[in-house]
């Protein structure tokens, strides 16, 4: 099964990893996982004033934050997941980045760090159930 794991780094990104680690069907080496985090587009007149090179470097560095405990969680499980970052709207991002990679999985925490969130469940996981055509897996 081709698994894309959408992490941000919060608390229910770690559920979602303990979550999948007790889940033998969904947790193991046949599986191919690709681990996905998206950076908020910092906003224009920011970027103009410090620069590409800097903008550049502040989402490869954000981004290095969130995956590296995680690759190293899976690794530590024998599992070596391929990492991908990128800078857009995080539910968009995440529903095309599964779409258009053929994935059999969406796995992600129901909430994560977004500043307005819903009561059920965060506003990104609400996005990507919308307008995901690949099957989602929430962890709460």
């Amino acid at each position: 099964m081709k698994i894309l794991l959408a992490v941000d780094g919060s608390e229910y990104t770690k559920k979602m990893l303990a979550y999948l680690s007790t889940h033998d069907e969904l947790f193991n080496a046949n599986n191919s996982y690709t681990l996905l985090t998206v950076q908020p587009q910092l906003p224009p007149r920011a970027r103009a004033v410090v620069g590409k090179e800097a903008v550049e470097t502040f989402h490869r560095e954000e981004s290095e934050k969130v995956l590296s405990p995680v690759t190293k969680f899976l690794l530590r499980h024998g599992i070596d997941a391929k990492t991908v970052s990128k800078v857009g709207h995080a539910g968009e991002t995440i529903s095309k980045t599964a779409d258009s990679g053929k994935f059999d999985l969406v796995v992600m925490g129901s909430h994560g760090h977004g500043t307005l969130g819903n009561l059920v469940m965060g506003s990104v996981a609400t996005q990507v159930l919308a307008h995901c055509k690949v099957p989602v897996l929430l962890v709460r």
